[in-house]
């Protein structure tokens, strides 16, 4: 094999969605994967990117967002204003090819993906195959996520530890940016450095985290609209990605300048890893080391696309990614500068230029359901309309009605949470008895049908200006979401009432979908306790 070989900007390595009017440039077939050089070249006949798993797509576009942005000279705020000069670009309809063809032409030979002679590696240090020990590598069912590795449970795939099947280049690509990412704390491989040897790397930048993009119609307009207005000092020869550095980073020292765009976008890893080549199968990779990167204190999290919220403790924490909450619940942190509630939500910065790009951008939330450490639990994926012509510049008036319309289907929810719950304590009569799978099937039954009906009345909100509250019937929203969770109440409950005891609970706990009952406080007198049956104004602490 050659010591440099797998070019990622020229070889087929990411996966696409071609746009309807895509040609191709010769006779053959539109080939389904591209290397980067191509990819920004056609980024305006390509839909989307077609990576399956959401933590790489989301790191990718991360990579490419800094790439767009060298090629379009959008990495400095100036000359002249960005968001003109960012209009020019949309203006002419594709991303400037003569500027691709010299930046690739500079920076292509380290985009390699294996370079063994002295050379840099794309997205990887050289420097761990001296550093590491070569007979306790990280092994591939490691690198790539959805495998079980050491004694972690089958959860994605099913492989073997003694015999693992090597995954293509490309597989092994998109897992080295997952690690980059999304890579967890804790124990990993030894690394020595200046006579020290130690084994504790800290979390990846977005680890734990939800990711949310602007998408539109194809993927320049997504690149375009996810880029962010560069602070007026950033300077490019200064703000670098990793392929960019003259040197390797001394990893005995924190790094304290990568809070340029691009270094944020690029450069944040806390991780280092080094894949290993199949000499027999030049197509796959056998092995990969995979270490800390550096020591000391993690670098400060600061990511564009991501809410970010405010804990109990006065912390500022990324919204996380949760497998179980639907993308629409979401809808109003996204659009306003301030949500409002106890968590106080900002939306993701890249949302405050978005919509410059187009109107019809949609809202991609990509994620990984993680724990700080080891465990990984669940892909995160969801995609919205077009949203974007919705931001609180465009139309103020929507601000108060979709919180409101959120608001209202999460109440509901949570109402028909508690009435399963206390349904079937009622039944066992023991107020701490598991009720899991009653609470599963009703959340299963509701929320799905919740976010069709938001969608629904949300598109039929009216934007002008002359309309109060956007058109939102406040009593018909509230009896749509009370309605779905009625029958979701009655068929999971269903199997109780066919005798007395159960029939008896059920009826009981229902009145927790209206809010229950009345404590003589609420009442505002000793009397007997009465059900709500509809919020006013304000229920369980949330202004409806």
């Amino acid at each position: 094999m050659p010591t440099r070989s797998h070019s990622t900007a020229e070889e087929p390595f990411f996966p696409v969605i071609w746009a309807p009017h895509a040609r191709s440039t010769n006779s053959e077939p539109l080939p389904e994967m591209v290397g980067f050089r191509e990819l920004l070249l056609r980024s305006h006949d390509i839909t989307a990117l077609a990576v399956a798993a959401p933590p790489a797509h989301s790191a990718l576009l991360r990579i490419l967002y800094a790439l767009t942005a060298r090629v379009t000279r959008l990495d400095e705020s100036g000359p002249g204003d960005w968001g003109e000069r960012r209009m020019d670009v949309v203006e002419a309809g594709q991303l400037p090819a003569e500027a691709i063809e010299e930046y690739f032409a500079v920076w292509g030979h380290r985009f390699f993906v294996f370079d063994t002679e002295g050379g840099r590696p794309w997205m990887q240090d050289p420097r761990l195959a001296q550093q590491c020990d070569a007979g306790n590598t990280a092994g591939v069912n490691k690198l790539i996520v959805t495998r079980p590795a050491g004694n972690n449970h089958s959860w994605f795939t099913h492989v073997s530890a003694l015999s693992p099947t090597p995954p293509t280049v490309s597989e092994a690509v998109l897992n080295l940016l997952v690690w980059h990412f999304y890579g967890p704390s804790g124990r990993c491989s030894a690394r020595e450095v200046g006579g020290v040897k130690t084994a504790s790397a800290t979390a990846g930048p977005l680890r734990t985290a939800l990711s949310y993009h602007p998408e539109g119609e194809t993927l320049f307009q997504t690149l375009l609209a996810g880029l962010t207005p560069p602070e007026a000092t950033v300077r490019r020869d200064v703000d670098l990605c990793p392929w960019e550095w003259e040197e390797l980073p001394d990893p005995e020292t924190p790094p304290t300048d990568r809070t340029g765009p691009l270094a944020l976008l690029t450069a944040c890893s806390s991780h280092a890893l080094l894949l290993v080549a199949d000499e027999e199968r030049p197509d796959t990779v056998a092995d990969a080391f995979i270490t800390w990167a550096y020591r000391g204190e993690r670098i400060p999290r600061d990511d564009a696309y991501l809410i970010w919220q405010v804990s109990q403790q006065g912390n500022r924490y990324p919204r996380p990614a949760d497998s179980g909450r639907a993308l629409w619940r979401d809808v109003d942190a996204l659009l306003l500068y301030e949500a409002g509630g106890p968590a106080q939500p900002r939306r993701p910065k890249v949302f405050n230029t978005a919509f410059e790009v187009a109107e019809t951008l949609r809202v991609r939330a990509l994620g990984f359901e993680q724990e700080g450490q080891a465990k990984d639990r669940q892909f995160v994926e969801g995609s919205t309309p077009p949203l974007l012509g919705f931001v609180e510049e465009h139309a103020p008036r929507t601000e108060a009605a979709v919180g409101r319309l959120r608001r209202l289907g999460e109440l509901y929810g949570r109402r028909l949470d508690r009435a399963v719950r206390k349904a079937w304590a009622l039944y066992v009569n023991d107020p701490k008895a598991e009720h899991a799978t009653w609470s599963a099937e009703a959340g299963a039954r509701y929320w799905p049908q919740a976010e069709t009906e938001f969608w629904s009345r949300y598109r039929r909100l009216d934007r002008s200006s002359a309309s109060l509250d956007a058109g939102l019937d406040r009593k018909a929203t509230r009896k749509a979401f009370l309605a779905l969770a009625e029958r979701s109440y009655d068929t999971v409950t269903a199997p109780l009432t066919s005798h007395l005891r159960g029939a008896r609970a059920v009826a009981e706990a229902r009145i927790e979908l209206y809010g229950g009952r009345r404590t003589a406080k609420d009442a505002g007198s000793g009397s007997a306790a009465l059900p709500r049956l509809e919020p006013t104004g304000s229920d369980e602490g949330v202004s409806v």
